[in-house]
């Protein structure tokens, strides 16, 4: 049986939080009697208000990808429309606001350009450079001239505390 070490809290947590929210109870309320930080309350809040007690139970499974004309829709209508984000949340499918407000800041920033997606992988020559070849597999010239040898003085008799 594999675990799923993303996932912070478990699902009887999220549980409590939906009969909470369908309570009425507020963020700090339900943080307090969850015992869980007042941080994550108010995202599960969020998608909660967003998409429904069913998106914040399935929470913590896979990453969602989003495509760049969701994210150029998703915050051109937050930056320039003012819709509010859980609105933008439901409309255009997002699951988590962390995406959306790092979307909003680049579209503020530099525009639509700025969502596209980068290129994946190392860069091309961030590897390391090769060493420089010597002749033959002897040392170079800088290895040439032997290193002095340090000996021991043999111990004294002011040396041995005596």
């Amino acid at each position: 049986m594999s675990i799923d070490l993303r996932v912070k809290h478990d699902l009887e947590s999220r549980r409590r939080a939906v009969e909470l929210f369908d309570a009425g109870v507020g963020c700090k309320p339900a943080a307090e009697a969850l015992s869980v930080p007042r941080e994550t309350v108010r995202e599960w809040q969020w998608v909660y208000r967003a998409f429904g007690s069913e998106a914040l139970l399935s929470m913590g499974g896979k990453q969602t990808r989003y495509t760049f004309e969701q994210r150029v829709a998703a915050a051109s209508a937050v930056v320039d429309g003012g819709m509010a984000k859980t609105d933008a949340m439901a409309e255009f499918g997002i699951r988590s606001k962390s995406p959306l407000e790092r979307w909003c800041r680049l579209y503020r920033e530099g525009g639509a350009e700025a969502l596209r997606p980068g290129p994946k992988g190392r860069p091309r020559g961030s590897r390391s450079k090769p060493r420089p070849r010597t002749r033959g597999g002897r040392p170079g010239p800088s290895c040439a001239t032997p290193r002095p040898r340090y000996s021991r003085a043999p111990p004294t008799a002011a040396g041995t505390g005596r």
